[in-house]
């Protein structure tokens, strides 16, 4: 039978396995990513659920969040929020890329 510590001990080695394997694969996803001056960030739309992470880890102002109309028959809401970037203060540097949950946001070459 499995003591309570041996368990602990268990699931801390099976999360720090899963942590360095997601670390890993955001390294590599990263690192495909284009960036730098050459690209801009690109927000799809129909992807984007207002959440605001992108606007929290730009550095540059360079996205603001406007009203859209809500399209889900499902919600009861009138507006929701969408991202949009402003191309001139974006310098490409891919941080919300990283940061949006839905991946509605890309890079593009400016």
């Amino acid at each position: 039978m499995t003591d309570i510590q041996n368990l602990i001990e268990r699931r801390a080695a099976e999360q720090a396995r899963i942590r360095m394997q997601l670390n890993s694969m955001r390294a590599e996803e990263e690192a495909k990513l284009k960036g730098g001056p050459e690209a801009v960030a690109w927000v799809k739309e129909e992807q984007c659920i207002g959440c605001d992470q992108c606007t929290i880890v730009c550095d540059d102002d360079a996205i603001e969040l406007y009203d859209a109309p809500m399209s889900s028959p499902i919600m009861n809401v009138d507006v929701n929020r969408k991202a949009k970037i402003l191309r001139d203060p974006c310098t490409g540097c891919k941080l919300c890329v990283l940061a949006c949950p839905t991946d509605a946001i890309i890079m593009i070459d400016r």
